[in-house]
Order: structure tokens, then C-alpha cells, then sequence
């Protein structure tokens, strides 16, 4: 990733079109219509062999003979000519490049990515509209209209998409930072795009429509940073089957499991919608307006008892909660409402209210402490025109400020009647909707975008069940089985795996015989399981090989028979490794569940949850990527609720969630340890008085082959290697390790302890102490881009080392902070020399800091470590740099 080139590409001061023309029905017409109309006041250069000039300005045959080296070439040839074009332009020296051709095979992509590579030219596309910058009057694009300048950028692999939203955006009077379509993202991709406009100040919002998404390591960790400052709002095709396959074939790369991709939005803090009507909805609400909803609960204004039942039952069927109004308030309202002394929550005002009443009772609302969001429904009136209600609704909003007033949406149904009206909220800044459902999907895309980004701040539980892993030991076990070419385990086997994770499998016997299923039966008592081993049939309860309440071993025996009998006559070809036996565990009063992991392509494993049964499918469980923490484990299990894959029983004892949330905590630290597991399903699981018991499982391993150009996991877990005891300058251990989200409490104590001395030294000013927040965002930090080393010792933080480092890894900044009463005990070389020797394996080629010439142990600390030390007399500040040497990661 490179926010330097992106920005460079995204500012150019001269552009050439390769191939302009000025036949109608060619993208070189268009394009070079589209810049000369669009306001650019650089250089526009078209480069035809057969045009002496292109729209009246005069063309150059080859790009060799261009007066100078353009910034942006935007290539409208051929998707033949690709290749030697690409040469020309870096041989000339132009170093990015805009490519509109669609229809390139694989081979054909390849061969682009590398000639691209070769001649150090950045490529958007192929296969894609275009870039607009309106803000530079740049219109790099075969579009048939323009954008107006915004606040919201919009990137989309599909061209066809580009064009709608640009319509809509037209007619809605939406303006845009940025417009780019991304086409099959062969070089510049939504995680390059997402850390630009994650910074950019003119972007307010980013609004996203994928097709594919090929590194899901950099987009989920490029999306999490951009969404903890801004709305990312999302659209995914591929729902169905027949979608995916159809976006594969649109834009190439593999296709995960749209649960899954549900998941990845969630973690991120992204608001995901289904569709283009959706996506304008949230644009309107969220994109235009993105504060964050304080409560969730909804206030209903409506001079229609109809349309007030219709967005009450939108908003209970999407899971939506209604506000409770006030003694107080309902007081007040009934005064105003001479038809009713019953009022309540939808407030119906009733059809002949005259403009006076709606203004009443919309004031009262307005100043009720329990009202925080308040739809405004209105039906055409014949007592005055519904913009005259739109109008008082703007001016009564306009006497508050905006702080102290609740946030408004608004629905004028009706079509001649109630444009005027929409028309007026949209120039005053307040969304309005043509009916109530889609005014109230509107708001619950903001619930849902508060809810997500509540997952990016919520400090999760500690989790004491470290002391029943054994991962070394797994590990080994892992070995042994690949050495003996075992690549199915069945539970004898993945349960001595499992039990290294404090996963207990029910007692499990083997025999590859019926006579020996009799005598391992006897051995165990009655009743017993009889279970087929074989690694072709994944679901063999399907197929009758599971027999559960044998009483004898006669019956046994015959049962084992008859159950080879049947898979030889159904599967003749399926491999047969005998016969698993258990002694039946009681299930009376237990609920079932089951957990498996999969391995999706680009995503790495995933896990998931639901009932005990067969055939767990994504759409039969809920979705959630490792790594998994307490509070992500309890997400999963509300989701699995939530979506109805997980039902709460009536029985005499619910399911312990604290310990289920345990359970999912271990299996994702398996996951993550044990990279040659490929897939485990955990099925059924008997959870009952606070224990789980798994009855059947299966595993499959395959040894991992590192990929260079792609992560195993889709989220990079807590680096455990990094953790290590250090002695103190008092001859006293503590440990150094990377800052985890469970320390936020111990972070806030530390903050806490700082002298102001200290503060003053470290933030350059009297800061308050910090919020939940802001210790949130310090603690639940992602590793990929940013680390915080702490020194901890009896659970108590002494000291903090941050870096933060650029997309790029050019440079990183740090920080460093000791506590108040433990300073002279060497922490601050600790932390610092941690600091470096991370940001020298992550290849940082400069790591920089800031402090005030007051702070002269930090100063002298930094000369010792080599850094080159200035004095900004401007700023008032000292500035530290060091140049790092990488660790060679393979020496």
C-alpha cells in the first residue's frame, strides 16, 4: 500500500489521453470531451496516430512525442495495444495511468500487472469508468454526465454503477470528493483507496461497491482505520450462488461465503447495505450526517394514524426500539391534541391538524429529554401544502443548536404533493424519505452503523483459560498424524488435539471389525454410539452411519454389518477406517450445539456457530474471524441468536454464554496456533451445568505452505512472540509485551498516575485524563499497522512505547511515557529499544519523535540510541530521527 503514489495519482497537473479520438462512438472521444468540458486547468493532451487534432486541440501521434511527461495518462485504446503502451509511458517517464479497456482474460491480466510492474507505472483498472476529482475539475472518465463537488468519495468496480450513482447523485444535488471506479483492481485496490480518503480532510464519508475483494488482510485492516474517523458504507454482491458467481466472472478472484463477508464489515466498524436503493438511504442519513446516534430508540411524529402503524412495524420487524415518552411530555402533547388525552409513542396529531399544531407539538418534542431520534411522518393536507409544514419544521429546527437537538429525518409521502417539500429539507441539511419504511430502514442503518462501531470500543473481559493450552504440545501431535499421512482425524484422534485446548471430547473407543465393535461395546456398558470412521462421507448421519441407544452387543455387531452392508451398496468407493464407540451421554435437559471452522478462499478459517444437527451450512450459522476475544465470542453467540441459528431452549438450565464465550475464545486461539488445521467441526456439543462436552468431532489437516502474497489470517492476531521478562534497574522482573484490549482498565490507571509534569511532557499541553474512548482506541490497536509495547508488573502498566507507521512503512512516529514514581529504573530504554527493533522487522526505513527541550531524559535517551537530534526554534519542540538497517527476518 502507498498513500505517497495515491496521492500523487490523485493530483495531477497534466493529463494524456492515449488513443482520443474523434469518432462519437469511441472512449477516446468522450474522455477528451469530458476533461475539456470539466474545468481541468492543467494540460490536456490527446496522443492518435490518425488525428492531427482531437476536438479541436492539437494531438501528438506517439506518446514520445508529448511536449512533457504527464502526470495521468488515461489509456482508451485496445485492450491489445495494453502492453506497449504501458512500456512507452515509463520509458517516457509518466508514472500513472488510468486503463478503461474491459474484457482481459487471466493471462492477459498477468501480463498487464507485470508489464506494469516492470515499467514502474501505477495502473487504476482495467475494466473500470474513469476517475473525478471535482474539487481540480478533473473528469478522467468516459461518464455521461459530471459530479459535483462534495464531501462523500464513492469507489465502485462497476462501471455500470458509477453511472447510476452519478445520476442519482445529480438529481439529489450530492456532491463528491472523489469519484473512482476501480475496475478489477489489478494494481490500485480498496485498501490503497481506503488509507488515502481514510486521511483525506475534504472526505467525510466513503461509500463502497465490491465485487470481489482479493486482499481481505489489507482491506479489513485499511477499513477498521478509516471507519474509526468516518462512515464507510458498503455494498457486496455475490448474495447468492449464482451472484457470486457472476461478480467472479465480472471482475476474476475467488468467492467467499457472503456470511462471511457480513462478518468482516461488522469487525471493521463498516455499515454493510443490500442494495442501490440502500445505499442512497444510508447516504442521505449516514454519509450526509454522520454523528453517531446516542440511543437507539425512535420518536414518531405523524399527522397520519396509518402511515405511524406502518413505521412502527418497520421498525419493530428490523429489530428497531420505540422511544417511551414522558409523563411530562404526553402532558403537554394531549393539550395540544384536543382529539385525544391518550397520546403516546407514534405521536398522531391526526389529518386536519393545521400548521400552528404541527408546530406545537414538534416544539415539545423537540425540548423532551427522552427524545434523541424523532422521525416526522407527514400525508398531503388540503388545510395548507406540505412544504409549509417543511418549512416549519426547518425554521423550528434552526432555533436550536445543533448540539442540543435531537436528530430529525423526515417522510413527506405523496409524489407532486410532497416534492416540494423534500426538496426544502434536502436544502436545509434534513434527510427526507418518500415513505415511513424507507425512512425508518434509513435509521436503523444508523443503529446498525452505532452498533458496529461500538464493536470497534467495547473492552472485553479477561479471560483466564491461558492455563489450558498447551500449544507446543498440540502442535507436536499436529506432526506426528501429518507424518503418518493421516490428513482426516476422527474424534479418538482430534480429541487429543482438542483436549490441549481445554476441549473435552466424550471417552471414545475404536475398532475396525464388528467383532471388535462388540467387544469394545461390552467394555464400555450400555448403551453405547456406533459410529462409522470414514474420511469420504463428511455427514454420515446421513447416510446411516451413526446409531445411537445400543442396548446389547449382539445388536451391535449386527448393527455395525448392516451399516457396511449399506455404505458399500451406496458409496462402493468410499474409504471404510472402522468404527468409533461411545457409551451414550445423557442429553436430557442439555442443549446441543455445534462449532466447526472453515477455510474460505482469501479469508483464511473462519469460524462458526449454530445447533447441533447436519450439514452446518454459512446460512445456518453465525460468522465470526479470529481472532476472537470475550466480548467478539459473546457478538457471535447474539448474532447466532439473532439470526435464528441459535434458539434459547426451554430447559431447566440455559447455556453458560460466559463459559461458551471461553469455549470460542480457545477454539480461536487453536485456530490460530495450529495453521495445518484445515477444518474442525464440533458437533454435537452437549452443553450442560456450565460444561461443554463434545461428542463427535472431525478434523482435516494439510501442511501450510507460507504464501508471500497473502496472510493466513484475515485479521493479524495478538503477536504472543513478542512478549518477553525483563530485569529493572532494581534487580525487580516485569514483562515487556504489546498492549492488549484487556488493559484498558490498567491503561486508565496509568494515565491516572501521571504527574502533570509528566502529561504536559508527553502530550505537549494540559490534557484531561482520557474517556473510554480514547483508551479504547489505544488498547484495541491493529497490529498490522501500529504497536504499544507495555511493561507491566504485578498487573500494574509502568511505562508505554506507541508507534504509529504510514501505510507505506517509510516512516513510524513513537512515543514514549513512564510512570510518575517508577521513572530511573531503565523503562524508557527498555520500551524504546522495543520499539525500534519492531519497526526495523516490519522494514520502517525512519522511525521520528517529538518532544519539548524540558524533557532532556528523553533527549539524552534518543542521542544514546543513535537518533540525529534538531531543534525546531519555530515550533518550540526537539526532533528526533533514526535511520533503521531491517532485520533480516530470515537470518
Amino acid at each position: 500500500m502507498s498513500v505517497k503514489r495515491i496521492s500523487q495519482f490523485f493530483n495531477p497537473t497534466s493529463v494524456a489521453v492515449i488513443g482520443a479520438s474523434n469518432n462519437v462512438s469511441r472512449a477516446g472521444f468522450v474522455v477528451m470531451r469530458n476533461l475539456l468540458q470539466g474545468g481541468f486547468n492543467g494540460p490536456i493532451m490527446p496522443v492518435s496516430p490518425t488525428h492531427s487534432a482531437v476536438h479541436g486541440v492539437l494531438a501528438y501521434p506517439t506518446i514520445g512525442l508529448l511536449p512533457k511527461i504527464p502526470d495521468l495518462a488515461v489509456i482508451c485504446t485496445n485492450k491489445h495495444t495494453l502492453l506497449t503502451i504501458i512500456a512507452e509511458l515509463g520509458e517516457f517517464g509518466c508514472k500513472n495511468a488510468v486503463v478503461i479497456a474491459a474484457g482481459l482474460n487471466h493471462q492477459q491480466k498477468i501480463a498487464l500487472q507485470e508489464a506494469a510492474k516492470k515499467a514502474n507505472v501505477s495502473l487504476l483498472g482495467p475494466n473500470c469508468l474513469g476517475l473525478l476529482i471535482p474539487h481540480i475539475g478533473l473528469n478522467a472518465s468516459f461518464s455521461h454526465t459530471v459530479a459535483s463537488e462534495g464531501k462523500i468519495a464513492f469507489v465502485s468496480q462497476s462501471a455500470a454503477v458509477c453511472s447510476t450513482i452519478l445520476d442519482w447523485a445529480k438529481n439529489k444535488e450530492i456532491g463528491f470528493s472523489y469519484f473512482v471506479s476501480v475496475g478489477d483492481c489489478l494494481d490500485i485496490d480498496f485498501a490503497e483507496l481506503l488509507d488515502f480518503l481514510g486521511r483525506d480532510a475534504k472526505t467525510k464519508a466513503i461509500l463502497l461497491y465490491i465485487d470481489n475483494i482479493e486482499n481481505i488482510r489489507s482491506f479489513i485492516s485499511a477499513a477498521r482505520a478509516a471507519a474509526f474517523s468516518k462512515p464507510v458504507i458498503a455494498i457486496k454482491t455475490g448474495k447468492t450462488a449464482a451472484g457470486a458467481l457472476a461478480a467472479e466472472i465480472h471482475t476474476g478472484g475467488k468467492q467467499s461465503s457472503d456470511a462471511v463477508y457480513d462478518a468482516l464489515f461488522q469487525r471493521a466498524g463498516m455499515l454493510r447495505v443490500s442494495d442501490l436503493t440502500e445505499l442512497f438511504a444510508a447516504t442521505q442519513t449516514l454519509a450526509m450526517h454522520p454523528k453517531l446516534l446516542k440511543v437507539e430508540q425512535l420518536t414518531i411524529l405523524t399527522n397520519g394514524g396509518g402511515p405511524g402503524v406502518m413505521a412502527v412495524d418497520s421498525l419493530l420487524q428490523s429489530s428497531g426500539k420505540l422511544a417511551q415518552l414522558s409523563e411530562e411530555t404526553r402532558a403537554a402533547l394531549n393539550k395540544v391534541i384536543p382529539q385525544s388525552d391518550m397520546t403516546s409513542n407514534p405521536v398522531d396529531i391526526f389529518g386536519d391538524s393545521v400548521p400552528a399544531r404541527y408546530q406545537q407539538a414538534l416544539e415539545i418534542l423537540l425540548h423532551a429529554k427522552e427524545v434523541k431520534n424523532l422521525l416526522i411522518i407527514h400525508t398531503p393536507s388540503a388545510l395548507a401544502p406540505s412544504e409549509d409544514y417543511a418549512l416549519i419544521i426547518a425554521q423550528t429546527l434552526d432555533k436550536l443548536p445543533k448540539m442540543a437537538r435531537p436528530y430529525v429525518i423526515t417522510n413527506f409521502m405523496g409524489e407532486d404533493a410532497a416534492y416540494a417539500a423534500r426538496r426544502l429539507c434536502s436544502n436545509y441539511g434534513i434527510p427526507t424519505y418518500r415513505t415511513p419504511e424507507g425512512a425508518v430502514r434509513a435509521f436503523m442503518h444508523l443503529v446498525s452503523y452505532r452498533r458496529n462501531q461500538k464493536h470497534l470500543t467495547q473492552t472485553p473481559e479477561s479471560n483466564t483459560d491461558d492455563a489450558k493450552i498447551n500449544k507446543h504440545a498440540a502442535k507436536a501431535l499436529v506432526n506426528e498424524f501429518l507424518a503418518e499421512q493421516q490428513s482426516y482425524l476422527s474424534t479418538h484422534q482430534a480429541s487429543q488435539i482438542l483436549a490441549h485446548y481445554g476441549v473435552e471430547c466424550i471417552q471414545t473407543e475404536v475398532a475396525y471389525t464388528p467383532t471388535e465393535a462388540k467387544e469394545q461395546a461390552i467394555e464400555l456398558g450400555f448403551p453405547v454410539a456406533l459410529k462409522l470412521i470414514s474420511p469420504s462421507i463428511p455427514s454420515k448421519s446421513e447416510v446411516g452411519g451413526v446409531v445411537l441407544n445400543l442396548n446389547d452387543a449382539q445388536e451391535v455387531e449386527q448393527t455395525a454389518f448392516a451399516m457396511l452392508l449399506r455404505i458399500k451398496n451406496t458409496y462402493p468407493d468410499a474409504i471404510i477406517e472402522g468404527f468409533s464407540l461411545q457409551k451414550m451421554a445423557p442429553r436430557a435437559g442439555a442443549n446441543e450445539l455445534r462449532i466447526a471452522v472453515k477455510t474460505e478462499p482469501n479469508f483464511g478459517p473462519v469460524i462458526l456457530l449454530g445447533e447441533a444437527g447436519t450439514g452446518l451450512e454459512f446460512a445456518q450459522a453465525a460468522v465470526a474471524l479470529p481472532p476472537l476475544n470475550m466480548n467478539l465470542a459473546k457478538y457471535l453467540i447474539a448474532a447466532a441468536h439473532d439470526k435464528g441459528v441459535l434458539k434459547e431452549r426451554v430447559l431447566p438450565e440455559k447455556v453458560d454464554k460466559y463459559r461458551l464465550c471461553a469455549l470460542l475464545t480457545r477454539i480461536s486461539q487453536l485456530v490460530i496456533d495450529q495453521p495445518d488445521i484445515t477444518s474442525l467441526e464440533l458437533n454435537p456439543i452437549l452443553a450442560s451445568n456450565g460444561q461443554f462436552l463434545v461428542l463427535d468431532a472431525t478434523m482435516t489437516l494439510s501442511r501450510y505452505q507460507v504464501q508471500s502474497h497473502r496472510k493466513r489470517l484475515s485479521i493479524r492476531p495478538y503477536p504472543i512472540e513478542l512478549v518477553k521478562q525483563v530485569t529493572l534497574k532494581n534487580n525487580t522482573l516485569a514483562t515487556l509485551r504489546p498492549i492488549k484490549p484487556e488493559d484498558e482498565q490498567a491503561h486508565q490507571e496509568f494515565d491516572q498516575s501521571l504527574s502533570k509534569e509528566d502529561r504536559y511532557k508527553r502530550f505537549f499541553g494540559e490534557l484531561p485524563q482520557f474517556n473510554h474512548d480514547q483508551l479504547a482506541k489505544m488498547t484495541q490497536i491493529d497490529y498490522d499497522r501500529e504497536m504499544a509495547f507495555i511493561i507491566t508488573q504485578d498487573n500494574a502498566t509502568l511505562g508505554v512505547s506507541r508507534v504509529l507507521m504510514d501505510p507505506d512503512k517509510i516512516h513510524a512516529e513513537f512515543a514514549i511515557v513512564v510512570r510518575s514514581n517508577c521513572q530511573g529504573l531503565g523503562l524508557g530504554s527498555l520500551l524504546m529499544r522495543a520499539a525500534i527493533e519492531y519497526c526495523q522487522s516490519q522494514s520502517v526505513q525512519f522511525i521520528e519523535g517529538i518532544t519539548l527541550p524540558e524533557n532532556t531524559g528523553m533527549i539524552e535517551l534518543a542521542r544514546k540510541l543513535g537518533f540525529k537530534i534538531s531543534r525546531d526554534f519555530e515550533e518550540g519542540s526537539i526532533n528526533m530521527v533514526l535511520a533503521l538497517t531491517p532485520i533480516d527476518k530470515h537470518g
